[in-house]
């Protein structure tokens, strides 16, 4: 036989070969199995690209973002914890619309009297509740916590009208304001500061009975403008708890009075830094600006603990300016211990700080600043270099919140100084979390209103890698011979959320006031996503340039998820459409097994099934080219003698080609494959994931095969792989590794592992 000739055979068997798929698979469809596939495009999902936000992800040339400039002078009452303030706010109008009012957000008023926020959720009696929020729902009157409004101006001085729904202010401008033009306004108010420790407030007070003091963290505490932008016309969504904020950026000069003995600090940079520090601590501060292993304490224990104890009637005012922030905070108290260390981050000296009272230590002292300061490192490298002077921790009880260059983080230690592991990676997972806001959403500026995930489970996925370097860097606070116990990220962790009840689970694609399990829905599953995406379907290098293409691309701007799904495939050349379709489009799962394994040997004679479609067809073997067949153990002439035996020995039409295309030289050096596998996989599960296989051979050999995702785009519940081998296969697992998130591990290896009964368990337990 030539090769011309063999080629012209081949041809024919492959024609007749793809018939009998097509027929095969028509059968399929008629009988039910209809090919759900999840590879089609997002075109349906995704909005339109156009000239402000291009197909590729990035800005387009005609792109804009409004600016909102603020001067406020903040007064802080100490005795009857009361905010009082009074802003200047410049806005600019930098899109191509004339804007007929203007919207400010009064966050606040989800605290006031006549709040709907605790109204909109329905649901019977509790197993159980915290005794504050029992008190707070059932016991006395409710906390007037929201804004009162005392006035708005124009820059004039003259009033101007506005309307208040709930948590939302439109300021009714007599005359529209331009496209590319600005105006300024004021507004004075003050609101009655919560305790932040009563139904988990964002921000407030909380009270230390024992020295009668309190510890203030501060935020959503003036008036804010809301979001103008091409995507969603005004961002104008109340907030009702749950959705965080969609803000504007702009610059900050700020001035805050507060008891002369508080200690305080801010977003934004220290104007007057001579006048409300001591001597000795200007000298602390100097010092700590150059050092950059350990931290320097700019107030000691010692120092606030005497503070605690007078109360000063004086007053003392901080000035701040920040630049190109979207939000402002603040934390004051005189019972806080200051410490500051100096990071290196893109050639720039960064200070990372940490305040806490004394019911702190001595787990704040030790791992507060330690933690900042690796987060600034950790994330700088994964997405953008971090562009602010400094990034604040501050402790706070039971909380973890974020605003740009501060936040308030939970961990606290038993009265006598002790602490649990818990405690400890609780408190140190919190603050590279938090910490870690800054880049996300502070610096890639995502609508938090809307989209709720792409702050939270971005950030979540920066925290697992972080909380990893954590472990390598510091193996002194680990565990020995344990990596950190990250909670959210690695792929298991995100197994019992997925393969819970389908009434209680919303896709990540959902506003984060319509989902049952905001955790797992906002945090752990994209961040688990986004870890598969780097580890397992793209690989880092990829995965690493796409995401820091994503950063750079968005950072001090507002992108929408199409902008990062866009740019994800854009700077990486992976068709990532299913991916986004299974996992944040649906509350579908993976779940991919081993359907079952056929044995098939080299013939001369068509298998059962050949000799059926011949039949059909009215064809003989002597109508067909010379063809090697796979029999199957159903196939007539299968038995022993040809179990093991080399190709060339059961097939004279391979050996013939053999001789007749191949040098004796290359037929030596052929290694024949004596066994042939035809191995099914489902997929019971919705999401399509590679293919990870690990085959296992009698003479001890393994082989890990990665099977692209693509695999699934013809068939969503069924594929079939020949695998042949030299040595007698032995066990076929898929997934060895548990990298997919797979929910049901008891059908991913052949032969079938037993699964052992809990009775089964307890009795080794006892014997043992």
């Amino acid at each position: 036989m030539n090769k011309m000739k063999y080629y012209f055979a081949s041809l024919l068997f492959l024609l007749v070969a793809v018939g009998f798929a097509q027929e095969t698979q028509t059968k399929e469809r008629e009988s039910g199995h209809t090919n759900q596939n999840k590879f089609k495009q997002l075109y349906e999902e995704f909005a339109t690209p156009n000239s402000y936000r291009s197909a590729s992800g990035a800005p387009g040339p005609n792109y804009y973002q409004q600016q909102a400039d603020y001067k406020m002078d903040i007064t802080l009452d100490d005795k009857k914890a009361i905010i009082y303030g009074e802003e200047t706010i410049t806005y600019y109008n930098n899109s191509p619309d004339d804007l007929e009012y203007l919207w400010v957000q009064l966050d606040q008023n989800v605290r006031a009297k006549d709040s709907k926020s605790p109204l909109r959720n329905g649901g019977g009696v509790p197993l159980a509740e915290q005794p504050g929020t029992f008190a707070g729902k059932y016991l006395g009157e409710p906390f007037d916590g929201g804004f009162n409004i005392d006035y708005v101006k124009d820059a004039s001085g003259k009033a101007l009208s506005y309307t208040i729904n709930q948590t939302m202010m439109r300021i009714n401008i007599p005359q529209p304001l331009k496209s590319k033009a600005q105006m300024s306004f004021s507004i004075k108010w003050n609101y009655n500061i919560p305790d932040h420790t009563v139904n988990r407030a964002r921000s407030g007070f909380e009270y230390f009975a024992k020295d009668d003091n309190r510890a203030y963290v501060i935020a959503q505490f003036f008036p804010r403008m809301a979001v103008y932008s091409d995507v969603e016309g005004w961002q104008n969504h109340q907030f009702w708890g749950s959705g965080e904020f969609a803000l504007t950026f702009g610059d900050y000069e700020v001035n805050i009075t507060v008891p002369a003995d508080h200690i305080l600090d801010a977003t934004g940079t220290l104007q007057n830094r001579k006048e409300v520090f001591s001597k000795e601590m200007m000298n602390r501060y100097e010092r700590a600006k150059k050092s950059y292993d350990k931290p320097v304490l700019i107030v000691t224990q010692a120092e606030a603990e005497a503070a605690e104890k007078i109360k000063s009637e004086k007053t003392k005012t901080w000035k701040f300016k920040a630049k190109n922030v979207r939000d402002y905070g603040f934390a004051t108290s005189r019972k806080f211990i200051w410490d500051m260390q100096a990071v290196k981050v893109g050639g720039k000296n960064i200070m990372a700080v940490s305040l806490y009272p004394k019911e702190g230590n001595p787990l704040w002292g030790e791992y507060s600043t330690k933690a900042v300061a690796h987060t600034l490192k950790s994330y700088s490298e994964h997405s953008t270099n971090y562009p602010y002077p400094k990034a604040i921790s501050v402790h706070a009880k039971n909380q973890g919140m974020e605003y740009p260059m501060i936040c308030w983080n939970y961990g606290r230690p038993n009265e006598d100084g002790t602490y649990s592991d818990r405690v400890k990676y609780g408190m140190i997972s919190v603050i590279i979390h938090e910490v870690g806001h800054n880049f996300f959403p502070m610096i890639v500026n995502s609508d938090e209103r809307q989209w709720g995930w792409m702050d939270e489970g971005l950030d979540t996925f920066l925290q697992y890698m972080a909380e990893q370097e954590f472990g390598e860097k510091f193996p002194e606070a680990i565990a020995p011979n344990k990596a950190y116990p990250s909670r959210r990220g690695a792929p298991a962790k995100i197994v019992p959320y997925m393969s819970g009840d389908q009434s209680t689970i919303a896709p990540i694609m959902s506003n984060p006031e319509n989902v049952y399990q905001l955790g797992p829905n906002a945090y752990g599953k994209p961040a688990t996503a986004l870890n598969i995406l780097r580890e397992t379907v793209m690989g880092r290098e990829l995965f690493d340039h796409a995401f820091k293409t994503y950063s750079e691309r968005w950072k001090f701007k507002h992108p929408t998820p199409e902008d990062f799904f866009r740019t994800m495939e854009d700077a990486s050349a992976v068709d990532l459409d299913w991916y986004w379709r299974g996992w944040f489009y649906t509350t579908d799962y993976v779940d991919i097994g081993v359907k079952g394994i056929k044995k098939y040997y080299v013939s001369d004679k068509p298998s059962k099934k050949m000799q059926e479609y011949m039949a059909a067809r009215n064809l003989t073997e002597a109508d067909l080219p010379p063809l090697v067949y796979l029999a199957d153990e159903d196939s007539e002439d299968f038995d022993a003698n040809l179990k093991g035996k080399a190709p060339t020995e059961n097939s004279k039409t391979l050996k013939e080609f053999m001789m007749d295309n191949l040098t004796a030289e290359e037929r030596a050096a052929v290694k024949e494959p004596k066994y042939f596998y035809e191995i099914a996989f489902n997929k019971p599960g919705g999401i399509p994931m590679p293919l990870i296989v690990e085959y296992t051979y009698a003479d001890g050999t393994t082989k890990n095969i990665t099977y692209p995702p693509e695999i699934w785009r013809k068939n969503d519940q069924e594929v079939k792989l020949v695998i042949s081998s030299i040595s007698e296969l032995k066990s076929v697992v898929v997934d060895p590794k548990l990298e997919t998130a797979d929910i049901d591990t008891s059908n991913n290896a052949w032969p079938k592992k037993e699964e052992k009964s809990d009775f089964d368990k307890f009795k080794k337990k006892v014997k043992g």
